[in-house]
């Protein structure tokens, strides 16, 4: 997970994330540099994604 960079800007992501899962809060949508595998749980708990399917979304491989 170390390696993983977010895709584009956090504040562009955190809009199309509440546009396509209205039910995703400021609060879940933070986001602290180190802590991705904190994110992804959150954004798993909240969408009922996959692990996979959200870091395909957020981050470039």
């Amino acid at each position: 997970m170390a390696n993983l960079k977010l895709k584009g800007t956090w504040n562009e992501l955190k809009g199309k994330l509440k546009q396509q899962y209205g039910n995703l809060t400021d609060d879940d949508l933070t986001y602290i540099e180190g802590k991705e595998d904190e994110l992804l749980g959150k954004l798993q708990k909240k969408t009922g994604e996959t692990k996979d399917n959200l870091k395909k979304t957020l981050f470039d491989d």
